[in-house]
Parts: structure tokens; sequence; C-alpha cells
């Protein structure tokens, strides 16, 4: 009887190879992530235009038709009067419907979505967007369980809400350099006085 051997095969997972990949392949792949980040740079940057726009116009969103800030109302004053938890609770109260705190606001919401839509000038959004992202999450105060007057808070996160979210995203963004596919990040930076201050790219 004849006996044959048989090479053993090695059916099942089979963790990914640690070599590099051939050129054509990190091309592609490097292709690939340009095109990611530069979507996700476009939708997030929507996200603060958008807001910027219907606060400004009041499209009947979250902000209702008449009282939008062409009408004469203030797109801090219904989020901040309506602050009910946290250390800054009686601040934000005070600085509800201030002109400064409006201003402030939606020039912040307008050169985000701007910047970060066209891919110009991703670090200064990022450092902006991350401030603001950084008061809204004081604001809700996502850690606390009940709010000032002792009803639940129905935080669903102690800590990674959207507003967490929404930095990282803004900071993965400027440090990807994501503003060059699909938007104007190349010429920006070729500008003498980007190339001079590279903090303005």
């Amino acid at each position: 009887m004849a006996v044959h051997d048989h090479p053993h095969r090695h059916v099942g997972f089979r963790l990914p190879s640690l070599r590099r990949a051939g050129t054509a392949e990190a091309t592609a792949d490097t292709a690939a992530s340009a095109y990611v980040f530069a979507g996700l740079r476009l939708l997030t940057g929507f996200v603060f235009l958008w807001a910027f726009l219907d606060k400004t116009f009041g499209f009947g969103y979250a902000t209702q038709s008449g009282k939008g800030w062409i009408d004469g109302g203030s797109p801090t004053k219904g989020f901040l009067s309506g602050v009910a938890a946290g250390p800054m609770e009686s601040t934000f109260h005070n600085w509800a419907g201030d002109a400064w705190a409006d201003w402030l606001f939606m020039l912040g919401l307008l050169g985000i979505g701007l910047a970060v839509m066209s891919g110009v000038a991703l670090r200064l959004a990022a450092v902006a967007g991350t401030a603001m992202m950084a008061l809204m999450w004081i604001a809700e105060w996502p850690p606390a369980k009940h709010v000032s007057d002792g009803s639940l808070s129905m935080s669903t996160n102690p800590f990674a809400d959207y507003h967490v979210i929404y930095a990282v995203v803004l900071i993965a963004l400027a440090v990807a350099g994501a503003g060059a596919t699909w938007g104007l990040g190349s010429a920006w930076a070729r500008l003498p006085f980007v190339g001079r201050n590279r903090w303005l790219q």
C-alpha cells in the first residue's frame, strides 16, 4: 500500500501580510484614502455651513421660519439660555443673546464651514472648530446624569458625544492635509504668505 504525502493546507483566518504592498497597490490605497478624506471633509464642512445658513435665514429646520438671524432672531439665545447643567451654566445664561456672542458664533460657523469645504486653512479651522465644539460640549455637559431641576439629563454618553467626534474629525482632516483632493488646498499652500506662515495651511 502506497502512502502519499499531501501538503498540509491551512484553512481559515489569515493575518494580513506585514510586507510592504507593491507600488501599484500602495498608489491605489493612497488615492482611495485621499478620496475618503475628501468626502469626509466635504460632509463635515457642510455640517458647519448648513448650521450657519439655517440660523441666518430660518429655513424651518433647527431654526423656525421668520426667526432667522436676518429676521432679528438670536442664534445663541435659545441654545445658551437652555443650558441646564455644568460648571458654566450661569455664564452661558449671561452670554445668551448678546450681540458679540451671536457674531462670534455665526462667523465661526461660516469660517469653519467655508474653510473645510474649500480645503484651505484646515489647521486654523481645526483649532477654531475644536474650541467651538469644546464650548458646546461644556454647555450640554454630557457627564451630568441630572440637570439643575433634578430631572434626568438624558445624556447618552458621559464623554464621547458628537461634539468630540466633530473635533477629532477636524483635527484628522488638518493632520492628513485633506484639502488637496476635491479642494483648493494645494493652490492655497502655494501662496507666498501661506508658505511663509505654515500655520495658515
